[in-house]
């Protein structure tokens, strides 16, 4: 039997560390990675420690 995943969220918040460094940093170019991270929140419950962040990356999104 497998083993459940202690992080659910890890590489989505691994995708966007590398999207961010790829892109200076800019959250508008990462804005589909973000999205994949929030959406992985919403299916744990926000039970991964990496959904702590998601919220301010989406609020730097909208920015403008």
């Amino acid at each position: 039997m497998a083993q459940p995943i202690k992080e659910p969220c890890k590489k989505e918040a691994c995708d966007i560390q590398a999207c961010l460094s790829k892109n200076n940093f800019l959250p508008q170019r990462c804005q589909k990675v973000i999205e994949n991270l929030q959406s992985c929140c919403e299916k744990c419950e926000s039970k991964s420690t990496h959904c702590a962040s998601v919220s301010a990356l989406l609020k730097q999104i909208t920015k403008k």
